[in-house]
């Protein structure tokens, strides 16, 4: 091996040196400097704006520096597309995978590299077994046929093709967007895997992810922008997850939550035996000014006892009251007329009208609140739109920008606008929080507090034990379809409550119910 291969094996994979980029009047970054190396898992990390997704961009060849300049292997590199940055193993996979859902997966893999037989004719047999090469080295040889559809894959195994197909063109350095953002924990640990196989190759990792937990679990190294800056360079090991979420927003986080006591009124919503095809015999009641979180579990039910209060999903025996009045739920319209919102898991697909503007999102439950003589009014709609925006702090150029162009938090925002809107009596929250920066869990946990201090019944699901543990009064477990406990917080903690999410409870004989 020459001195010169023996540098660059020395070199960083990839460095970046006094990086600026902006957009108009926004600086999206400043100043930027950073080393990538080989075998390690540098996490990057920020609020949503704090540049990530540009300097990704640069590293990959979609965008170029205005001032500053990339290394690889140790020379001076200018990336003018992608394509550059291909060529010296750098590869991108960002949230929606880069497939051809029309195609194989044998036929996605190898694209542009298919054998002939006489130069004529795909040799089909050459690419199913070069595949299932591939798929063996994942260990997914008995899991998936070279020639499965790729649009029938979940995310997982989207994901996984993509780290293949960068894989067999000579990967160096792998960048990984919100890689786990639709992954259960199984897929995840499977993932993680991947990484740590890559790792031990040598093979360079970013790791790009809001889940604190995720970082310490499987980092070196993490580096933290904000505000296109890049404020920290820590090793994993010497950090701590609070200090890094202070680094992130630039203040101290000493309390998250708000611990103050609430008064209670009322009961808003009593569910009494509700049964449906996926949950089974479920009673309980939220008050005025409570919050009541939903523990469990994946499978658990709890998503689907949502649906069921919501109307989504009939129930074939039980009922359910508001403000002690019962209420037939046929339909998400009934539930809505009696003063229950939703707020559904998956907002893109679920909840938001993607190709519509963030004025259109909010005012969509409240026609009566928009309209003069059945006529849509512009000056209410933007009226009504404009103070839950202002309120929420939403981030958005104008009332008139597609909701698709948020950012994930910023769309979780509309659809609480959407609700508040309506002002429910009952609101319930499925993972409220999820795939959104730490800034905008901190807000959205304010809200909920304040939607409580103002009298709303809220009932929350979330599969951060923390998270429940700081928002809510009560938590109710469910395992199997059914509710196993009803916990006050202070006689909640995360081992009580994995204990009885995985049914080991009910193994001993016991049900826990705590008024």
């Amino acid at each position: 091996m020459s001195s010169l291969e023996n540098a660059e094996d020395r070199a960083p994979v990839l460095s970046v040196r006094g990086v600026s980029k902006r957009f108009g009047v926004v600086q999206a970054l400043d100043d930027v400097s950073l080393e990538v190396r080989h075998g390690e898992v540098l996490a990057l990390v920020g609020e949503n704006g704090a540049g990530k997704s540009t300097l990704v961009r640069i590293i990959e060849g979609v965008h170029q520096p205005d001032q500053g300049m990339l290394e690889a292997g140790g020379a001076p590199r200018a990336f003018r597309s992608p394509a550059d940055a291909h060529a010296l193993g750098i590869r991108v996979i960002h949230q929606e995978p880069d497939i051809i859902p029309d195609l194989s997966i044998a036929e996605n893999l190898f694209l542009g590299d298919f054998r002939r037989v006489r130069g004529l004719f795909l040799d089909r047999r050459d690419l199913a077994r070069r595949t299932r090469a591939m798929l063996a080295a994942f260990g997914l040889q008995d899991e998936l046929s070279p020639w499965t559809r790729a649009g029938a894959l979940g995310p997982a195994y989207r994901q996984l093709m993509e780290i293949m197909r960068a894989l067999r063109s000579g990967v160096r350095l792998l960048a990984l967007d919100e890689p786990t953002s639709s992954l259960t924990e199984d897929e995840t640990r499977r993932l993680f895997d991947v990484v740590e196989q890559l790792r031990r190759d040598g093979v360079a990792i970013v790791y790009i992810s809001h889940r604190m937990h995720e970082v310490m679990a499987i980092a070196d190294r993490v580096a933290v922008l904000r505000d296109g800056r890049l404020v920290a360079t820590r090793m994993t090991h010497e950090v701590g997850e609070a200090e890094i979420v202070q680094l992130m927003v630039g203040r101290p986080i000493t309390e998250l939550f708000d611990p103050s006591a609430r008064s209670l009124g009322p009961v808003l919503l009593s569910v009494s035996g509700v049964t449906t095809r996926r949950v089974h015999d479920i009673s309980f009641h939220v008050r005025a000014g409570e919050v009541v979180g939903l523990a469990g579990l994946v499978g658990a039910g709890r998503s689907e006892l949502a649906e069921a209060i919501f109307g989504h999903d009939r129930a074939i025996a039980g009922s359910v009251a508001v403000a002690g009045k019962a209420v037939r739920l046929r339909s998400p319209a009934d539930a809505i007329a009696a003063g229950i919102g939703f707020a559904p898991e998956d907002r893109k697909s679920q909840a938001l009208l993607l190709l519509r503007s963030v004025k259109d999102n909010i005012t969509l439950c409240v026609p009566d609140l928009i309209s003069r003589f059945d006529f849509i009014s512009g000056e209410d709609e933007r009226s009504v739109a404009g103070a839950l925006v202002e309120r929420l702090r939403v981030r958005t150029p104008s009332l008139d920008q597609l909701v698709s162009k948020l950012s994930g938090g910023n769309q979780q925002k509309v659809v609480l606008g959407r609700w508040l809107a309506r002002r429910p009596k009952v609101l319930i929250l499925d993972e409220p929080t999820r795939g959104i920066d730490v800034g905008a869990k901190a807000e959205i946990y304010r809200l909920i507090a304040e939607l409580a201090a103002e009298g709303m019944a809220l009932l929350v699901i979330s599969s951060e034990m923390p998270e429940l543990l700081g928002l809510c009064d009560r938590l109710l477990v469910m395992t199997g379809g059914r509710i196993v406990a009803d916990l006050a917080r202070a006689e909640a903690s995360e081992e009580r409550i994995l204990d009885l999410a995985m049914g080991n409870n009910l193994l001993r004989g016991e049900r826990t119910m705590v008024a």
